[in-house]
């Protein structure tokens, strides 16, 4: 076993571009975590006399309208961002985990009517059901992560499903039935860690999914709401500053293009690394 997360870890370091972008996710997690040490400002606080500063040695990103220190919205909206990609990748991998091995093990009228709710749930275009639900509640953090892992769980269950099929058949899932081994044995004990390898890249992308969704709700308003920081209403507030406070979206913007392409990179490095049918190195 150990040599073979050797081999892994070998495969997932000799791509340059995985690498680098898993530094990135790991200088997010660090930024977001210890935003009180490295930054002085409250990124709430209002400041009349510091209003709309370009960025210098004492604002690093500028100030905004209200006087407020823009890198420090920017990390502690990094804090919202990498909650939202996680809390809402973790629902919608847990539906479609439970979906997708149920329907692959079993077949079967289970499959038939657990592939049918999947065709329908990708038939509703996903933002705007989101926008629709989301209008319909108080706008709240809680409700967009909900929200968000509730309609993106389809592609994982397609996923794992597939995977079941593949395994099911295997002589070691075979062996397992003629021991006697109970149904819950053998989804949980033989199949579920064997199916894991498109799980964990699929999640790994959805995380990026997950944050340019809620920025996209965050910047037409119903997302997370003023004064709370969010990469999403950092830009909504500097559009309307853009002729001549372009700080206000350059930088919340490169945020979101870097931490979505880090996590895409890699997601595509992870999967590189743990599927022996690329050969690729």
């Amino acid at each position: 076993m150990t040599n073979l997360y050797t081999l892994y870890w070998n495969r997932f370091r000799s791509n340059r571009f995985a690498v680098a972008a898993a530094l990135v996710v790991l200088s997010l997690f660090i930024l977001s975590f210890l935003a009180p040490l490295i930054t002085p400002y409250d990124p709430d606080a209002i400041d009349a006399y510091h209003v709309l500063l370009p960025p210098s040695g004492a604002h690093w990103f500028g100030t905004d309208e209200l006087g407020r220190d823009v890198f420090t919205r920017v990390v502690y909206g990094a804090r919202i961002s990498l909650k939202v990609g996680f809390v809402a990748v973790g629902i919608a991998v847990l539906v479609g985990t439970v979906v997708g091995l149920v329907a692959g093990y079993y077949g079967g009228w289970p499959d038939t009517i657990l592939m049918r709710l999947v065709d329908i749930m990708l038939c509703f275009p996903t933002f705007f059901l989101i926008l629709a639900v989301i209008a319909m509640l108080e706008p709240s953090i809680w409700y967009i992560m909900i929200i968000i892992g509730l309609t993106g769980w389809m592609g994982v269950a397609r996923l794992v499903r597939a995977e079941v099929l593949s395994l099911r058949e295997r002589d070691f899932i075979l062996a397992a039935r003629a021991l006697g081994a109970s149904d819950l044995r053998i989804i949980f004990r033989h199949i579920f860690p064997n199916a894991m390898t498109p799980v964990l890249v699929s999640a790994t992308l959805g995380v990026a999914g997950a944050i340019l969704t809620e920025s996209a709700l965050s910047f037409l308003g119903i997302g997370v709401q003023p004064p709370t920081p969010s990469w999403g209403n950092i830009l909504t507030s500097g559009k309307d500053y853009i002729e001549f406070a372009w700080w206000l979206s350059l930088f919340p913007g490169l945020a979101i293009l870097v931490t979505v392409l880090s996590y895409n990179l890699l997601g595509e490095g992870i999967r590189d690394a743990l599927d022996p049918r690329l050969g690729r190195r």
